[in-house]
């Protein structure tokens, strides 16, 4: 089945697109025979990361963004990463909804992702949806991550181009100096920039990048936008693509594919040592007769831990 499917992706059928993405997504058996036929087929076309703390308004300007590349006749995917629930598992994956000017442009993709217990940002299979999305040959690609923190910074790792959201309400001036987030961007923007404080945050953002500027050579852009209007959102097109252009002229893509590969490769062999270990039953009974010890303080959490790697098949 997945071969004829292969057949209908490199003929530009978006349907197949969607149907290929739930097999990866689903770790369907497949999944390998799809990302092996695919990967030699990659464009590595410029990759963009949405990401910022809930609520200022993210999905609203990632699409005035599409809106004005479809204008300069470009074609836009989208990965919406949405966060799952701890409870029940569920996820309400509403991106495609709040982008409703430009969902049914037949230039524009746009998936939505469940993070699935991941806490970094997006997804454990964002990279290799983008990397299908990818070889479908799309101009551009924008992931949009869920409502991030400090730390949840894993978009890093399957984008050229990190755009840092921020809001006049994200926080006080300390909290844009602090690691991270702040230190990850490549052009921030401040949205809602009608609001009181969003010039205030504009130039504190400015001041703390002058501060990087002296440690890297390169200070990101400082960009204040309305997405509920158009103010500022030409200038972040502009700003994107530019950037992408510089990116890819001084051989980052490059750089960036080679990191990539390297954490993927990283991060599928240890997946497979977890789901090996825990696959032996013996294993688990001896990890519930450590968690007795360790609460009765019969041991520590770190003998437990040397237990269970000493215990022989």
């Amino acid at each position: 089945m997945v071969k004829a499917l292969l057949e209908r992706f490199f003929s530009g059928n978006k349907v197949v697109l969607a149907k290929l993405i739930t097999i990866i997504e689903n770790d369907d058996p497949q999944a390998d025979e799809v990302i092996h036929t695919i990967y030699p087929k990659m464009k590595n076309c410029c990759r963009i990361g949405f990401t910022g703390p809930p609520g200022v308004g993210k999905s609203t300007l990632l699409e005035k963004v599409i809106m004005q590349l479809r204008k300069n006749e470009k074609t836009v995917a989208a990965v919406s990463v949405d966060p799952t629930s701890p409870f029940t598992g569920g996820a309400i994956l509403g991106d495609r909804i709040r982008m409703t000017k430009v969902y049914l442009d037949e230039g524009v993709f746009i998936r939505s992702m469940a993070s699935r217990g991941s806490l970094g940002g997006i997804a454990h299979k964002t990279k290799s949806v983008c990397d299908l999305i990818d070889a479908f040959g799309f101009d551009y690609i924008f992931i949009e991550t869920v409502g991030v923190g400090q730390i949840e910074i894993d978009i890093m790792d399957a984008s050229h181009i990190t755009v840092v959201i921020l809001a006049p309400e994200s926080g006080d001036g300390i909290q844009t100096l602090k690691a991270g987030l702040m230190e990850i961007g490549d052009i921030f923007v401040v949205n809602k920039g009608d609001r009181d404080g969003a010039d205030n945050l504009v130039n504190l953002i400015r001041y703390s990048m002058e501060l990087k500027q002296e440690k890297t050579g390169r200070q990101p852009k400082v960009i204040k936008t309305i997405a509920t209007g158009v103010e500022g959102v030409n200038e972040l097109v502009d700003t994107i693509t530019a950037t992408c252009r510089e990116f890819e002229q001084r051989g980052t893509f490059d750089s960036q594919k080679e990191t990539w590969a390297r954490k993927e490769i990283q991060r599928l062999i240890e997946r497979e040592v977890m789901e090996v270990f825990w696959k032996d039953s013996k294993k688990r009974v001896l990890l519930d007769n450590c968690v007795k010890d360790v609460i009765k303080g019969k041991l520590t959490p770190f003998e437990a831990q040397k237990i269970l790697l000493a215990k022989k098949e």
